[in-house]
C-alpha cells in the first residue's frame, strides 16, 4: 500500500517537474564578465564614430555649400552633436534600447537612472542579451549614431533653414523618429528584428536602416517641404572648398571602421570581418562612381570620387557583419553606379533640390545596401546573441524581411518627417527669407563670415 502511494507521488510529481522545464530554460542569461579587451575597442570606436560628425561630416558638408554659407553649415554639425546628446540621455537612449514593448522602450533609463548600479561591469541588454562591456560604454556608442543620423539630414536643406527651426526639428526627429526605428530593429524586443509574417529578423548590422534610409528620406521630405535654393539651377551654385570636403570623407572613412567594426560590440573576428568589407566596399564604390562620371561626362572630378566612397561605406554599413568580401565587393560596385545616377539623372528628372545629396547617398545608398544584405548574408557569419547559428542567411526569406524593413522606414520616416516640419513651421518658421537667403547664412544667423 506504501509502495503504490509512494508511486502516485512520483507520478504526480514528475509532470510538474517538466511543466516547470521551461520555465528554467527561459531564465535571462547570466551576466558575463567585463572584457578589458571589448571594452577597450568599443572606447576607440566610440571616438572614431564622433569623429565621424565633428570635424568629418562638418568639413564633407561645408566644403561643398557656397562661402556665404560653410561655417553656418559647420554649425549645424557642430549644434546636432550638442543636441543629440543631452536629448539622448534624457530619455533618446531609454526609448531605444530598454523593453517597454516591441514598439518602443520604456523610461526605465530616463537621465540615464539605474546605470549607476554596475557601473563597471558588464550588463544585459535590454535585461536579456549578455554584452562584455560596461552600460555607459555601450550607451555611449549608441549615442554617436543617433548624432551622425540627423545631422546627415543637414546636407539635404543647406543654405536655406533658419537656425531655430534646426535646433528644434532635431531634437523632436531624434525622439520621435530615431529611437523609435532603432528600437525596432537593434533592441533585443524590437519587431523588425524579431521578424514578421514569419520571416526571419531584418539584417541590419551598423545601421542601413536605421541611420541612412532613416536619414535619407527624411532629407528627401526636408528639401521637399522647404523648396528649392534661391537662384537654383540659374546661379553658380559650385562647391567653395571641395579640399574640405575630401578631407571629411576622408575622416569618414577612417571612422567608418568604428561605424561598423564597432557593431560587433567586441574585439573579435566578427570585428575583423566587418572592417576588411567595409574597406573593399568603399574603394569599389568610388572606382565605380570615378569611371561611371569619367564615361558620362568625359572628367572624372575630385568630389565624385570622394562621393562614390561615402556610397560605398553607406551600402555596406547594414551587411558589414552579414557578408564576406566577395559580396561586398558587389555591393560597393552597385552602390557607386546607383547612387552616382540617383544624385544626377534622377534629381534632375525629379526636380528636388538635395542640396548635399542626402537622399541621393544616404537614402538609396542604403536601400541597396540593405536589400543586398538580404541576398549575400552569410549563416555562419550572422549569428548573433540574439538569433541562433545559420540565422540571416541570405536568400527569398531574408530578402523580403529586408524589403519590409526599407519599407517600414521609408513610410514612417517620411510621414513623421513632415508632420514634425509642419510644427516646426508653427511654431517658428523654417525657412529664412529671399534676401537674407542671398546675403549668406553665416552672417545673418550667426554675425560671421569668412574672409
Amino acid at each position: 500500500m506504501k509502495r503504490s502511494r509512494l508511486a502516485w507521488a512520483v507520478a504526480g510529481i514528475v509532470p510538474a517537474l517538466l511543466a516547470a522545464a521551461p520555465a528554467f530554460a527561459d531564465a535571462p542569461p547570466a551576466v558575463p564578465k567585463m572584457d578589458t579587451g571589448d571594452t577597450a575597442w568599443m572606447l576607440t570606436s566610440t571616438a572614431l564614430v564622433l569623429m565621424m560628425t565633428i570635424p568629418g561630416l562638418a568639413l564633407f558638408y561645408a566644403g561643398m555649400v557656397r562661402k556665404k554659407n560653410i561655417l553656418a553649415t559647420m554649425m549645424q554639425s557642430f549644434m546636432i552633436c550638442c543636441l543629440v546628446t543631452v536629448t539622448w540621455v534624457v530619455a533618446g537612449y531609454s526609448l531605444a534600447f530598454t523593453n517597454g514593448n516591441p514598439y518602443i522602450g520604456d523610461f526605465s533609463r530616463f537621465m540615464l537612472w539605474g546605470m549607476e548600479k554596475h557601473w563597471d561591469q558588464a550588463f544585459l541588454l535590454g535585461g536579456s542579451v549578455p554584452q562584455t562591456i560596461p552600460e555607459s560604454v555601450y550607451m555611449m556608442f549608441q549615442m554617436t549614431f543617433a548624432i551622425i543620423t540627423p545631422g546627415l539630414i543637414a546636407g539635404a536643406f543647406a543654405d536655406r533653414m533658419k537656425f531655430s527651426a534646426m535646433c528644434i526639428f532635431m531634437v523632436m526627429w531624434s525622439l520621435l523618429v530615431y529611437s523609435p526605428i532603432a528600437h525596432w530593429v537593434w533592441s533585443s524586443d524590437g519587431w523588425l528584428g524579431a521578424g514578421v509574417f514569419g520571416l526571419p529578423g531584418a539584417a541590419d548590422f551598423a545601421g542601413g536602416t536605421v541611420v541612412h534610409i532613416n536619414a535619407g528620406i527624411a532629407g528627401l521630405v526636408c528639401c521637399l517641404v522647404l523648396g528649392k535654393r534661391v537662384g537654383y539651377g540659374q546661379d553658380n551654385m559650385a562647391p567653395y572648398n571641395v579640399s574640405y570636403a575630401v578631407i571629411g570623407a576622408s575622416l569618414l572613412w577612417v571612422g567608418w571602421f568604428g561605424f561598423n567594426a564597432g557593431s560587433a560590440v567586441g574585439s573579435n573576428g566578427r570585428a575583423g570581418m566587418a572592417m576588411t568589407v567595409t574597406q573593399i566596399a568603399t574603394a569599389a564604390a568610388a572606382l565605380a562612381w570615378t569611371f561611371t562620371e569619367w564615361a558620362s561626362k568625359g572628367k572624372p572630378s575630385v568630389l565624385g570620387a570622394a562621393s562614390g566612397a561615402v556610397a560605398g561605406l553607406v551600402a555596406i554599413t547594414p551587411a558589414s557583419g552579414f557578408v564576406l568580401p566577395g559580396a561586398s565587393l558587389i555591393i560597393g560596385i552597385a552602390a557607386g553606379v546607383i547612387c552616382f545616377w540617383s544624385a544626377t539623372s534622377l534629381k534632375h528628372m525629379l526636380g528636388y533640390d538635395d542640396s548635399l545629396d542626402a537622399f541621393g547617398v544616404h537614402g538609396v545608398g542604403g536601400i541597396v545596401g540593405a536589400l543586398l544584405t538580404g541576398v549575400f548574408a552569410y549563416g555562419p557569419l550572422s549569428a548573433t546573441p540574439q538569433t541562433p547559428l545559420g540565422a540571416n542567411i541570405g536568400g527569398l526569406a531574408q530578402f523580403e524581411s529586408q524589403v519590409i524593413a526599407v519599407c517600414v522606414t521609408l513610410v514612417y520616416s517620411g510621414v513623421m518627417t513632415f508632420i514634425l516640419l509642419m510644427v516646426t513651421k508653427a511654431l517658428v518658421g523654417l525657412r529664412v527669407g529671399e534676401e537674407e537667403e542671398r546675403e549668406g547664412l553665416d552672417l545673418v544667423l550667426h554675425g560671421e563670415q569668412i574672409l
